[in-house]
């Protein structure tokens, strides 16, 4: 098995465990969440993750995506993208792509 199916399975339990009712309630949990979602993009991009009331994962989206050094980011769009999602919280996060390791912030 090659390292890609391993992240798309690794991606699809983390999905299938989001929708059961799990929720983020930790940092480690979302930073976890976010590192096999986009640690490995050779740009930046900008993701929000959307919860309920109970942090249970709605749905994650890549809104913007960007250089390898530079994400332009529009609060409108963000906004726009929370409500259309029916969200009661949000995560959003930057992956930083430098030399292909990847840091990510969350806020």
């Amino acid at each position: 098995m090659t390292d890609d199916a391993i992240i798309t399975r690794a991606l699809a339990i983390l999905e299938r465990r989001s929708r059961s009712g799990s929720a983020l309630t930790s940092p480690a949990s979302v930073r976890d969440y976010l590192r096999l979602s986009i640690a490995e993009r050779e740009h930046e991009v900008f993701i929000c993750v959307f919860l309920d009331s109970q942090h249970r994962v709605i749905r994650a989206e890549e809104l913007f995506r960007g250089t390898l050094s530079q994400t332009s980011v529009y609060p409108r769009e963000v906004v726009k993208a929370a409500l259309a999602a029916n969200a009661a919280a949000a995560i959003f996060a930057q992956s930083h792509a430098i030399n292909y390791n990847c840091m990510i912030n969350i806020y």
